[in-house]
C-alpha cells in the first residue's frame, strides 16, 4: 500500500511538471513503478498511464495544437510505435534496461553539443526524428525527449508546442498500447488497481501543470526533467549491470 501511494504521489508531480516539458512522465514514472514489477510490466502499466496523461493534456490544450507540426510527425512517430512495442516483446529485461540507461544518458549530453556547436537540425529530418521518437516509445517508454529536441526547433510558442506534444504522444500511446496487452495480458492484469491509482495522480497533475504552464518559464521545467532524464538512466544501467 505504501508503495502504491508513493508511486501515486510520484506520478502526480510528474504529471504536474511534464505539461511544460512537453516529457518527462514516463523518465520520472517508471523507475517508481520498476520497484514493483519487472521492466516489460512496468512499461506497459506506465504507457496506460501515460496515455492517460497526454489525453488529459490534450483536452485541456486542444486549441493550441499546431496541425502542421501534427502531420508532419504522426504517420512517422505511429509506425516507430507499432515495430518498438513488437520488438519489445522479444528483448529481454536486462539488455533493455541497459539500453534505456544509455539511451537517457546520451540524450542530454547529445542536446548540449548542438548547444555548443550551433548545429540546428534540419527540418528534412522531422520524419527521422518522429520515427525514431516513436520507435523508442513503443521500445522502452521514453518517447517525448527525442521528439522535443526537433518539436522545440519548430514551435517556440510553449502553448503550441505543448498542446502538440500531447497529441503526438498520444498518437505514440494509442498505437503501442494494444500490443503491450496483446502480448502481455496475463502479466499486467495483476496491476490493475495500481494502474488505475497512477492514472487518477497523473489526471489530477495535468490541471496543476496547466497553471504551471500558463505562469512559468519552460526553460526551468525543461531543465528540471532533463536533470532527472540523466539521473533515471544512471538507474537504469544500475538495475541492468546489478
Amino acid at each position: 500500500m505504501e508503495e502504491v501511494l508513493f508511486a501515486a504521489i510520484g506520478a502526480f508531480i510528474a504529471a504536474a511538471l511534464t505539461v511544460p516539458a512537453g516529457f518527462g512522465l514516463s523518465t520520472i514514472l517508471t523507475p517508481l513503478v520498476l520497484l514493483m514489477m519487472g521492466p516489460h510490466e512496468a512499461i506497459a502499466v506506465v504507457a496506460v498511464v501515460h496515455g492517460a496523461h497526454n489525453a488529459g493534456k490534450f483536452a485541456a490544450l486542444r486549441e493550441s495544437v499546431d496541425f502542421t507540426a501534427f502531420r508532419r510527425y504522426g504517420i512517422w512517430l505511429v509506425i516507430g510505435a507499432i515495430l518498438g512495442a513488437t520488438l519489445q516483446n522479444e528483448v529481454p529485461q536486462r539488455p533493455l534496461l541497459a539500453l534505456i540507461g544509455a539511451f537517457l544518458i546520451l540524450l542530454p549530453i547529445l542536446t548540449l553539443s548542438e548547444g555548443w556547436i550551433g548545429y540546428r537540425i534540419p527540418e528534412a529530418n522531422d520524419r527521422l526524428g518522429g520515427f525514431g521518437s516513436g520507435l523508442m516509445g513503443g521500445l522502452t517508454g521514453h518517447q517525448g525527449a527525442l521528439r522535443a529536441m526537433f518539436l522545440t526547433r519548430r514551435l517556440p510558442d510553449k502553448m503550441a508546442y505543448a498542446a502538440t506534444a500531447s497529441v503526438l504522444a498520444l498518437c505514440v500511446d494509442l498505437s503501442r498500447i494494444p500490443i503491450y496487452v496483446l502480448f502481455r495480458y496475463d502479466e499486467i492484469a495483476p496491476h490493475l488497481e495500481l494502474t488505475l491509482a497512477l492514472v487518477v495522480a497523473a489526471l489530477l497533475g495535468v490541471r496543476i501543470g496547466k497553471r504551471w504552464l500558463e505562469s512559468l518559464k519552460s526553460e526551468w521545467i525543461h531543465n528540471g526533467v532533463m536533470a532527472g532524464i540523466v539521473a533515471s538512466g544512471l538507474f537504469y544501467l544500475y538495475e541492468a549491470l546489478g
